[in-house]
């Protein structure tokens, strides 16, 4: 089993997430557990604070970080411990099927402008960003790696085989998908899918893969 630690200020941002679709059928078959914690619980002024001002100056506060490595103590997890940050280099598909490999996985949400960077230097073992933006926190970066980990777990989807076939899993971009109707407003779906003829389909939709990973993933870079 996968236990998923989620250390945040908003643990209540998890509750109705984690209890939906696939993380809340991934549980129920007993492939994951969660555990959001509170990290103000681990403040010792009557405030419960969390943040401070940068020294150097500048706008914005930052996210002070004993809070941060006292959980990490409190709870006594182990790696990987994963800090949300823009900085962090992107989250794969490689990344997502090294955790649903292991036992433990600890997500620490930062909010407000930074982290202290003591946190990803000297506590956790990784840094991962959903790309080159910059969300008002790691709460839905951390929702998006735990859907995107914990749909490869066992019981987590009904049709195991519908995962290994999306995009990334051993490929670049899977081909687009279609359904009924076949002719919709005059666009039709490509005559291939209706043929029947199961070697032309996987040799199209090899085809098509390849054609998009080129035109679209050459074009991000």
């Amino acid at each position: 089993m996968l236990t998923i630690t989620i250390v945040t200020i908003f643990p209540e941002y998890f509750t109705t997430p984690l209890a939906l679709s696939i993380p809340s059928k991934a549980a129920a078959a007993g492939s994951v557990t969660y555990r959001v914690v509170d990290l103000r619980d681990y403040t010792h002024d009557r405030h419960r604070t969390v943040d401070d001002y940068a020294y150097g100056g500048g706008p914005g506060m930052v996210m002070r970080p004993d809070p941060f490595f006292e959980a990490v103590d409190g709870l006594g997890v182990g790696a990987p411990i994963v800090l949300l940050s823009p900085r962090g280099a992107h989250l794969s598909h490689d990344d997502v099927v090294r955790y649903a490999g292991g036992s433990e996985l600890t997500l620490l949400c930062g909010h407000y402008k930074d982290v202290d960077q003591r946190v990803a230097d000297h506590l956790a073992t990784e840094e991962r960003s959903l790309g080159d933006f910059v969300l008002s926190g790691g709460e839905a970066a951390a929702l998006a790696v735990v859907d995107a980990t914990v749909r490869l777990l066992p019981g987590a989807m009904s049709d195991a085989e519908s995962a290994r076939t999306d995009s990334f899993f051993g490929r670049g971009l899977s081909a687009p998908s279609y359904t009924r109707p076949p002719d919709y407003r005059g666009h039709r779906v490509p005559e291939v899918l209706l043929s029947g003829d199961h070697r032309r389909i996987a040799e199209w939709r090899e085809a098509e893969g390849k054609r998009l990973t080129v035109a679209r993933r050459s074009r991000d870079r």
